[in-house]
C-alpha cells in the first residue's frame, strides 16, 4: 500500500529538485525527507530516485508515479472536503498567500469578520508575489491565494485551480504635492502632471523586475514615448508612497493600497482608466471545503466595505 503523504513528498522532489529545497519548503529535516522517500521506494518495489550531484532526478518509474499520484491526491482532497462539508462546521486552518496591497487593503477587515463569525477557524497569512503563489497553491504549500492580473497581462492559468473574481482595482499615477494641475492657472502650470507622459523627466519608483506590476508600469511609460528613470526599486508599496510623498519619485499605485482611507499623495487618473483584476484561487479539489468557502465569502464582503 502506497502512503499518500510520501507520494506528496515525491511530487515535491520532482517540483523542487533537491531534498534540501523540499525540507525548507515543508519545514522538515533533509534526513527525514530521505527516510520517507526510502520507505516509499520499498513500498513501490522499484527505484524512484537517482542522484545527479546535489540534485535528485526521478526515474521513469518515479515519473509515472508522480503523474498518477497527482490525480489520487486531488481525489483524496475532494473526499476530505466533501466529508467536512457534510458536517456543516467551519473549522481547521486555511493557509492564505497574499500580495502586499491586498494584505493592507482587504485582509485586516476580513480577519475581523472571520473572528466574529467563525472563531474556530485559523487563518495563516504569508506575503507572496502572485506569480509564485499560484504555483504554490497548486503544489499544496497554500490553500488559497489572492492574486492579480494587470491589463493585457494574463496570470498563469491552471485547469486544476478554481478562480473567483474579487475586485477590479484602479491604477493611478501618484505624484508629489505641487505637481498637480491648479484651476487658478488655467492649465498652464509647468509643474502640472496630468498623464504618464508628463512625468517623463521625473524619477520613478517601481516594483522589482520580473513582476507583472513592473512590466505593466514600464509599458505605460514606453507607450507614452519614454524610458522611465527607475531610481528606486522595492516591493514595499508603503516605501513607494513615502518616496512620492516626500517629492523624490512618482509611481503607479493601486487603489487598494489606501485601504479605503484618504490617499496621502495626489493621484492622477490615467486616460484609459486602467484597472487590475484581483481574484482568489484555490485547488478545484478543495474549493468546496467550508473553511475556504467562508474565507472567500468574507474577503468579498471586506472588499465591498472598502468600495
Amino acid at each position: 500500500m502506497l502512503d499518500l503523504k510520501r507520494l506528496s513528498l515525491l511530487r515535491e522532489v520532482h517540483r523542487r529538485g533537491t531534498l534540501h529545497a523540499v525540507a525548507r519548503a515543508l519545514s522538515y529535516s533533509p534526513s527525514t525527507i530521505s527516510q520517507q522517500l526510502s520507505l516509499l521506494e520499498r513500498e513501490a518495489g522499484v527505484a524512484l530516485l537517482e542522484r545527479a550531484g546535489r540534485r535528485v532526478h526521478l526515474t521513469a518509474a518515479g515519473q509515472r508515479l508522480v503523474e498518477r499520484s497527482s490525480a489520487l491526491l486531488d481525489e483524496f482532497e475532494q473526499l476530505e472536503a466533501d466529508l467536512v462539508a457534510a458536517s456543516g462546521t467551519v473549522t481547521g486552518t486555511v493557509r492564505l498567500a497574499v500580495f502586499q496591497s491586498a494584505a493592507l487593503g482587504i485582509v485586516p477587515r476580513a480577519l475581523s469578520l472571520l473572528a466574529q463569525e467563525h472563531p474556530q477557524l485559523r487563518v495563516e497569512i504569508t506575503q507572496r508575489e502572485p506569480e509564485s503563489a499560484l504555483d504554490e497553491v497548486w503544489a499544496r504549500t497554500f490553500d488559497l491565494v489572492i492574486a492579480e492580473e494587470y491589463p493585457a497581462h494574463s496570470a498563469p492559468l491552471r485547469r486544476d485551480l478554481d478562480r473567483v473574481p474579487l475586485v477590479n482595482d484602479g491604477l493611478r499615477l501618484g505624484v508629489p504635492p505641487g505637481h498637480v494641475p491648479h484651476r487658478d492657472v488655467g492649465g498652464d502650470d509647468a509643474q502640472s502632471i496630468r498623464s504618464v507622459g508628463d512625468a517623463s523627466r521625473m524619477a520613478w519608483v517601481m516594483e522589482p523586475r520580473g513582476t507583472a506590476s513592473r512590466h505593466w508600469a514600464e509599458q505605460q511609460c514606453r507607450l507614452a514615448g519614454f524610458e522611465p528613470d527607475v531610481r528606486f526599486e522595492t516591493a514595499d508599496l508603503q516605501a513607494h508612497i513615502r518616496l512620492v510623498e516626500t517629492g523624490h519619485a512618482v509611481a503607479l499605485l493601486p487603489d487598494l493600497v489606501w485601504a479605503g482611507a484618504e490617499p496621502r499623495v495626489p493621484l492622477v487618473t490615467l486616460d484609459a482608466d486602467p484597472h487590475r483584476s484581483v481574484f482568489t484561487a484555490a485547488r478545484v479539489s478543495s474549493a468546496t471545503r467550508p473553511a475556504i468557502v467562508a474565507v472567500r465569502e468574507t474577503l468579498s464582503r471586506a472588499v465591498g466595505s472598502l468600495i
